[in-house]
């Protein structure tokens, strides 16, 4: 497999799933049986993850799951980006030893990306976190500049938005009971908490769904250690992971 490079806040590996840039960091104590619990972060960009995710993802490792993510480019959450998704999904099951239930943990625009793979793989998801995450495209990045990457006009995209926006498509999520966490700054301009994380929740809410919105006084879209270091986020997720490994056990 072709030799990639790339920084990461924890030495891991990097390798290439589809021709794309992926990576894995692995707990230093690996289970004595069983798949490894697993965290799947996005957005993995050439910028991210940054240093600002280093303590979440070393508690993740102390705690014994792996932390893997890939780079799909802007997707924006288009198709193109979700199969490349299930090809890092598939790798990582079939040939890694992780967990067939990951638990999603959305940065920003990495919301975009990992609901709408969720959507269409519910049963494959353990749980999902998220700081100040994106759920709805008419917010971040606006129908303009999402319908690039999505190969249509913004009229298209409009018509297809059951299709394509996260705040569109937690039904499935609902059913399958998966349940969320979010963090996000109730002073957020680049993606508005109302538009996003509080619209998610409501909505979640009325299909039955189980979710939990933290709002961060006064804070906007920014690296406050509040959102990189909040415990109650952490905790939500290793508790997640580790009742679906005694489920599947």
């Amino acid at each position: 497999m072709e030799m990639v490079d790339k920084e990461l806040p924890i030495s891991g590996e990097v390798f290439n799933v589809a021709g794309r840039t992926a990576f894995l960091l692995t707990p230093r104590q690996e289970r004595a049986k069983g798949p490894t619990p697993w965290i799947w972060y996005a957005p993995t960009l050439p910028m991210y993850p940054g240093t600002e995710e280093q303590w979440m993802f070393q508690t993740f490792l102390d705690a014994g799951l792996a932390v893997a993510g890939i780079d799909v480019g802007e997707s924006y959450g288009n198709p193109q980006g979700r199969a490349l998704f299930s090809a890092l999904y598939d790798e990582l099951v079939q040939n890694r030893g992780l967990g067939r239930k990951a638990c999603l943990l959305a940065r920003s625009r990495g919301g975009l990306m990992l609901y709408n793979w969720a959507a269409e793989h519910p049963s494959a998801v353990a749980c999902i976190a998220g700081i100040y995450p994106v759920g709805n495209l008419t917010s971040y990045p606006g129908l303009t500049k999402a319908s690039e990457a999505y190969g249509m006009t913004p009229e298209q995209l409009q018509e297809h938005m059951s299709e394509h926006n996260p705040i569109d498509r937690l039904e499935p999520l609902a059913k399958a009971g998966v349940p969320i966490f979010h963090i996000h700054g109730d002073s957020d301009t680049v993606v508005p908490m109302e538009d996003n994380s509080a619209e998610l929740a409501r909505r979640y809410r009325q299909l039955g769904g189980e979710m939990t919105l933290r709002i961060a006084a006064s804070q906007g879209h920014n690296m406050w250690l509040g959102f990189f270091q909040c415990q109650e986020l952490v905790d939500f997720v290793i508790h997640q992971a580790r009742r679906h490994v005694s489920l599947a056990s």
